[in-house]
C-alpha cells in the first residue's frame, strides 16, 4: 500500500500541481521513503514487538505527510 502511495504522488511530482514546488516535493519524497523504509526495517527485525515499533514510526511518517 505504501508503494502505491509513492507511485501516485510521483505522478503528481512529475506532471501535476506539485511539479514546481520543489521544497514541498522533497519533503514529501523523504517522508514516503521513510514510510517504506520503516516498514521494511521492522519486518526484517526479530520479533513482533520491534515490527510493531517500526510500524509506529511509519505511521508518524504518514502524519508528517498529512500536515
Amino acid at each position: 500500500m505504501s508503494r502505491e502511495f509513492c507511485i501516485k504522488f510521483e505522478r503528481q511530482f512529475v506532471s501535476g500541481k506539485l511539479s514546481k514546488r520543489y521544497s514541498l516535493q522533497d519533503q514529501m519524497d523523504r517522508s514516503f521513503g521513510s514510510l517504506m523504509d520503516n516498514i521494511a526495517e521492522g519486518f526484517g527485525r526479530s520479533g513482533n514487538l520491534e515490527f510493531r515499533n517500526f510500524l509506529g514510526y511509519a505511521k508518524d511518517s504518514c502524519s508528517e505527510l498529512k500536515s
